[in-house]
């Protein structure tokens, strides 16, 4: 049977501004069980789907993987390697995460195949960044096949300048928005919004989410239509059987255990005492004499029923503890709703950081440090708009014993994602770089962890760049919150919005959203919802429970430490920032380096000079930082009529002595200016080699400098000096 190429089948439809969006299949990647193409503007997204067979068990193994090919760019990768690194970027990472949140709650739950979704950014526009167009791309590659999938999700990114509100925003506008935020969801819910802000109000950012939803219907309506014009068959999933067997397990698994679960979870443990008590209630159940006569003993007991016993035991705590929350209104560790867990706070913990800080929130605790350096500590990086750097970074390590746990050492996407949330939530607040010249660099250590550890990564990184005297704008905390619902549905007569969340409220939650900010306003959000139709009015109520949250994890912060420190550390290098003319660029750096690396030598300063003559001095101590600023200051300075300088005699010709008073820059002494009298011969006076005192007379239109030793062998001060007062010595740096 001949192959032959399929003929493309496309359907095209606008964002609100104009900007027409084309989904495509039946071209490219046929053998993939799902394959789409979105188009918009120049950028070109490839999704394909792939599956595997059934899975035991109830985990789903779905992996989402986004690449950008530098051949998108017109470009080849930098470095020593021309071929795209095996290894995803981060920034690749965190799109894989955007697209993999809002898919991933759209697949049935009892489905367990292995899934593979891969997005390729094949051709990308230099205007606007094409990651968010990946969820589309992903969304319809999955409906076209025959994987079960709930409904079309689509993303977009909103952009707030001002006033205005824009949907697909350039890349030069989201680089002076006050708030760049993704928002993903269905035609009828948002189910995910992610993004950073300059201190915005909770009304902007809603309004930002309702604008960005408008857009994702137009997207998710187009890609409905193409789905029921071209969507393979669906597999059937088959449900599973209970039966009577199940359903009297099920009652007896109550029967056994739930007066002592309930006892258990109204006790108002933590976690170290509530995770090994439910341990110890599963095990009891597994062992009870009837339950055992339903699921047998020893060699003729039945797997799938033990099986059924412990998740029949699971259920019935999540259930217990949700209506508990919210027919009680109270948490299995105590807590009401609103209220936040007990909060302790160390500063200066660590002698050789530059700025370190403990935030204990529960049983959440961060170590956090500050580490400030020099432009050349900056990060490079390659993206499809070509190399840059960046001069402030957030990293965060998530090892397995901070949850007791044995593991293997190793960066997760969920590390780099929690690091990445906690990098913008600061941003906002750091000084400019004109005004604070350092590479910052902030690490986050999770020792202990129940819940919110991101959150706890934002508070103490406000602590630790207070702590090393950074003057930031205003402190940042961050809490995160959960919402349950009864039915599931945000219109239920039950919801409980939960402030400062732990991870077992997290598991059992219907919404996750974490907000960060200042006093002002927020700096960053994140917030996956679970629940259908989600109101303005309710994201409303859940953003104001979390500003009052926010604001009172801000108090405590203020106890310990009101403001940044009044000086930086003095572990930390002393920055300088001096511009020269570029013209004298050449003099600084000298011929090979040897002028740019003397210095640095000599004074154990580094320096780095760009291409507009903006010099940065990084130095171990204040006296070295001013000492070879006065280096490059003497380097570059231009000859000034009536100051002295101490120069070297470089030539002597008949007519007068050539003196360098400045590096690379000459004055004559004319003859009749070496002495007060007449003098016969210049070598009567001066040799070559001799270091003398001279005045600068004046400097004449071709640039030629006229210098005077006689005019300091009077009694009398010069009437230059004495117009200027006591006129410094000017001498040449020993570089």
């Amino acid at each position: 049977m001949e192959y032959k190429m399929l003929a493309a089948k496309e359907m095209k439809t606008q964002l609100p501004d104009g900007t027409e969006v084309v989904f495509e299949t039946g071209r490219l990647a046929k053998q993939a069980s799902g394959s789409a193409v979105v188009k918009i503007g120049d950028a070109f997204l490839l999704a394909t789907v792939c599956f595997g067979p059934e899975k035991e068990g109830d985990f789903f193994p779905l992996t989402v993987e986004y690449r950008e090919k530098a051949y998108a760019a017109g470009r080849l990768p930098g470095g020593y390697n021309k071929r795209e690194a095996g290894r995803p970027s981060d920034d690749e990472i965190l799109s894989a995460r955007i697209i993999d949140r809002p898919i991933r709650p759209m697949f049935p739950d009892n489905f367990t195949r292995e899934v593979q979704v891969i997005v390729n950014v094949l051709s990308a526009d230099k205007k606007f960044a094409p990651d968010v167009f990946g969820v589309s791309a992903a969304s319809l590659a999955i409906g076209l096949s025959e994987l079960p999938f709930e409904e079309q999700v689509a993303a977009v990114r909103v952009a707030v300048i001002g006033d205005e509100y824009i949907v697909n925003p350039s890349y030069e506008q989201v680089s002076v928005a006050d708030l760049d935020l993704v928002v993903a969801g269905t035609e009828n819910s948002v189910c995910m919004v992610e993004g950073g802000a300059y201190e915005v109000s909770e009304d902007t950012m809603i309004k930002a989410i309702t604008t960005g939803h408008e857009a994702i219907k137009v997207l998710c309506k187009a890609q409905a239509e193409l789905v029921a014009q071209f969507a393979k068959q669906k597999m059937v999933l088959t449900p599973k059987n209970k039966g009577e067997v199940y359903e009297k397990l099920e009652a007896t698994v109550k029967e056994v255990i739930f007066d002592e679960l309930n006892e258990a979870l109204h006790a108002n443990m933590v976690k170290t005492q509530l995770y090994p008590k439910m341990a110890e209630l599963s095990d009891k159940v597994c062992a009870d004499p009837k339950i055992l006569a339903i699921i047998g003993e020893g060699d003729e007991q039945d797997p799938a029923l033990l099986a059924d016993a412990k998740a029949i035991f699971s259920e019935l705590e999540r259930s217990t503890m949700r209506t508990m929350i919210l027919n009680e209104g109270r948490r299995i560790d105590g807590r009401k709703t609103t209220e936040v867990r007990p909060i302790e706070i160390q500063l200066g913990v660590l002698p050789s950081a530059h700025g370190s800080g403990v935030f204990q929130r529960g049983e959440t605790q961060a170590l956090v440090t500050c580490t400030l350096g020099t432009k050349a500590d900056e990060q490079r990086y390659e993206t499809l708009q070509g190399e840059g750097s960046k001069s402030y970074m957030l990293h965060y390590n998530f090892p397995p014993f901070c949850v007791g746990e044995c593991k293997k050492l190793g960066m997760s996407r969920r590390e780099i994602g929690h690091g990445h949330l906690a990098e913008r939530s600061l941003k906002a607040v750091l000084p400019v770089t004109e005004d604070f010249p350092y590479t910052i660099r902030i690490v986050s250590e999770i020792l202990e962890s129940n819940g919110s550890s991101s959150m706890a990564s934002v508070c103490g990184g406000t602590l630790s760049l207070m702590d090393a005297g950074v003057p930031i704008k205003a402190p940042v905390a961050g809490v995160a919150m959960g919402l349950i619902s009864e039915t599931g549905h945000a219109d239920d007569e039950k919801i409980k919005i939960l402030t400062d969340i732990t991870g077992t409220e997290d598991h059992l939650g219907d919404m996750d959203f974490k907000v960060t900010g200042t006093e002002e306003g927020i700096t960053a959000f994140q917030m996956d919802i679970k629940i259908k139709g989600i109101t303005p009015e309710l994201m409303r109520k859940a953003l104001d429970q979390a500003r009052e949250g926010r604001l009172h994890i801000l108090s405590k912060i203020k106890e310990a430490i009101p403001a940044p420190r009044d000086h930086l550390s003095p572990k930390a290098p002393t920055m300088l920032k001096m511009r020269i003319p570029t013209s004298k660029i050449r003099d600084v750096i000298g011929s090979g380096g040897a002028v740019i690396k003397g210095m640095q030598a000599q004074t154990g300063c580094q320096i780095n000079i760009d291409e507009s003559g903006m010099i940065d001095i990084a130095a171990p101590n204040a006296k070295a930082g001013a000492v070879c600023r006065r280096m490059i200051e003497e380097l570059t300075a231009e000859p000034e009529p009536g100051r002295i300088y101490k120069g070297k005699v470089k030539t002597i010709q008949p007519f007068g002595a050539f003196v360098e008073i400045l590096p690379g820059r000459d004055g004559l002494v004319h003859i009749s200016e070496l002495a007060d009298y007449r003098v016969e011969k210049v070598e009567d006076i001066v040799h070559v080699g001799d270091e003398v005192t001279v005045l600068c007379l004046g400097v004449d239109p071709k640039g030629k400098v006229k210098l005077s030793i006689k005019a300091l062998q009077h009694k009398d001060q010069p009437a230059a000096e004495q117009a200027q007062g006591e006129a410094p010595v000017a001498e040449q740096p020993q570089a």
